[in-house]
């Protein structure tokens, strides 16, 4: 056998070591991409505040911590989602840890505007 011919084998046979240990189709590959937002983050927007609840109280009673984050228009509405697990739907296991208000600089440089954004974290008592 031909020096050139050993090589070939050699790489076929490395190439199929590797192709062996490479991760199935079926198996769930995670590389090192960050998540977008934290399990317990709850974006209010246009849905109806009852499904932002209850989506809430599901991860409270996983977490044990949530924050509902609200923008611009549905502050209220993420207020309302606060109060409505709180006092409604918790009935005294969970309270509100904290509020933080802030404001986001949306748009280019001519179109630049602020919105203001409220962030309220909830827990168990």
């Amino acid at each position: 056998m031909s020096e050139s011919e050993s090589n070939s084998i050699d790489n076929n046979s490395n190439d199929m070591a590797v192709s062996n240990n490479a991760p199935h189709s079926d198996t769930p590959v995670s590389e090192n991409t960050p998540s977008t937002s934290p399990t317990n983050n709850i974006f209010v927007g246009k849905k109806p505040v009852m499904s932002y609840a209850m989506s809430g109280l599901i991860q409270l009673g996983q977490t044990g911590e949530i924050v509902i984050k609200g923008r611009g228009m549905v502050i209220s509405r993420a207020v309302d989602v606060a109060q409505i697990i709180t006092e409604r739907l918790g009935k005294g296991k969970y309270s509100t840890k904290s509020i933080a208000i802030d404001t986001d600089i949306l748009g280019e440089d001519d179109n630049k505007r602020n919105v203001s954004t409220i962030e309220i974290i909830i827990g168990t008592s």
